[in-house]
């Protein structure tokens, strides 16, 4: 790989006058803004549509688009809404800020008002999408038509055949639900559509997509309501145990995710094919995939359903290389970046070292010990790796700190040259840069120097999460002058 940068910065978090990023100007313009700073790869978060809680590694489906990116002006110009309706809305309530209460009350409203002006006359591509697609959107569609008649509620909470997706209870919902499955179905088109087009401007001018996708599919998800055998549930469909991670740094308590947990044994006896279709649908949607919590497919941390922390769970073995022996089988070399963070042992090293995809480096975890840190720059074992300023988990620069101790500034300090601690962030960031590291990757809050209060996401936590957002000033010329200096210093 050649040397690279890259800026993570989610499509939610783009500017909009809508409340939220959507694929439409905004996104365009980023990419431009991209190509001028000589940045060659753009990370996202999962494109999934949000649940409860609204972060996007809980989601109905693991192959859907989410709703809310889709973008209303592609609408307006086709005649299917009216500028005056949408501007008729309140769509924010801080510019920096998503509110979500307001996209779930109002996105959904405008959509299907669009949809009811199509009078059932789709697009000549819309046939074909449907097509393309059969492996996952009938399923989708017509499980988002039953939440939308059982006002909302997760299907295990669903009439007993339709939990359990009985053949005439189903036929029954494909018949009854017919409109609300097309709405569903359409929105995807819309979305898949807006994607490629978005995903092609970008690669036509130099620009990878960095998708993420979650290890784990969310309980209250067409993927689990469709294939329970496939995962850890008992006889009522209720699981036996659930996704985590043990207490660390991040949480002293764990992080009690509730996932659902893979049957790996039926997973293998069906030579990983519901994985296989996953990456399938990851690569064709990205240029590069990193998969969030590698370490689970070595081994994967299980807590008794009910527990009401993570403190008491234990480590079970997972597929360890099969699963990806049996995907590069089917789908060839894949790009992929390993999210290796965590309790990584000798086996996930391994793991690691087998499927030869390039794990992770976060600076914000080097500074707290001393110069045998394996997230120092100077301890990169190869150059095989992606460097990170921080994650979507992680504390802006600022942020990081003002929350560190003075051991950890002081030695942070000492081991990047600088005087003041205000100096940090922005020599963290040159760190990134000037690695070894095959791709170098800052937060887009870090580029701007955002504070505490730009955080993505705290873990454990619900409720102030995932509403990050830019505004148009901030990509300025300034800016773009000064990643451009710092890409051809250190030859990314």
């Amino acid at each position: 790989m050649n040397r690279k940068s890259g800026i993570l910065l989610h499509i939610s978090s783009l500017p909009s006058r809508y409340g939220i990023g959507k694929l439409g100007r905004a996104a365009f313009s980023f990419v431009d803004f991209l190509k001028e700073a000589g940045i060659s790869c753009w990370q996202i978060l999962p494109l999934t549509p949000t649940s409860y809680g609204d972060s996007p590694y809980q989601s109905f489906s693991v192959h859907a688009g989410n709703p809310y990116f889709i973008d209303f002006d592609a609408l307006i110009a086709e005649g299917l809404i009216d500028r005056a309706e949408v501007d008729a809305i309140e769509w924010e309530t801080d510019p920096r800020s998503v509110n979500y209460e307001l996209q779930y009350e109002n996105c959904y409203a405008i959509l299907r008002q669009a949809h009811s002006r199509l009078n059932g006359k789709y697009p000549s591509a819309y046939k074909q999408f449907l097509k393309e697609q059969d492996y996952w959107l009938p399923d989708y569609a017509l499980f988002m038509a039953l939440k939308e008649k059982h006002q909302g509620k997760p299907w295990m909470e669903w009439p007993e055949a339709e939990a359990k997706c009985e053949s005439a209870a189903m036929t029954r919902a494909k018949k009854e639900l017919r409109g609300e499955i097309s709405f569903h179905a359409w929105l995807q088109y819309l979305f898949f559509t807006q994607w490629r087009q978005l995903k092609q401007y970008a690669n036509e001018n130099g620009v990878e997509i960095i998708g993420d996708i979650p290890i784990y599919a969310a309980l209250d998800s067409a993927d689990v309501w469709t294939n329970p055998t496939l995962f850890q549930l008992d006889e009522s469909k209720k699981p036996i145990a659930v996704a985590g991670c043990p207490p660390d740094c991040f949480a002293k308590l764990g992080q009690l995710w509730g996932n659902p947990l893979y049957r790996w044994e039926a997973h293998a006896a069906e030579e990983y094919t519901w994985w296989i279709t996953r990456l399938r649908h990851a690569t064709t949607m990205y240029d590069i995939v990193r998969i969030d919590h590698f370490r689970g497919f070595e081994s994967y941390y299980s807590i008794p359903y009910g527990n009401p922390t993570a403190e008491h769970g234990k480590w079970e073995k997972g597929p360890d290389a099969a699963l990806f022996t049996a995907a590069k089988k089917s789908l060839g070399k894949m790009n992929i970046i390993a999210e290796d963070l965590g309790n990584i042992t000798p086996a996930v090293r391994r793991l690691l070292k087998k499927t030869g995809y390039p794990g992770m480096k976060v600076l914000q975890f080097a500074f707290d010990s001393d110069g045998s840190n394996t997230y120092l720059p100077h301890n990169f074992q190869t150059p095989n790796c992606v460097v990170y300023t921080g994650t979507h988990d992680n504390e802006t620069l600022r942020g990081w700190v003002a929350a560190s101790s003075k051991e950890t500034l002081r030695f942070a300090k000492a081991y990047l040259h600088v005087e003041r601690k205000s100096e940090l962030p922005d020599a963290i960031l040159r760190a990134a840069w000037s690695s070894t590291a095959d791709l170098a990757i800052a937060q887009m809050q870090d580029i701007l120097r955002d504070g505490r209060e730009a955080r993505m996401n705290t873990p454990s936590t619900l409720g102030n999460n995932w509403k990050y957002r830019t505004t148009e000033s901030d990509f300025t010329p300034k800016l773009v002058r000064r990643l451009k200096r710092m890409n051809i210093l250190y030859n990314r």
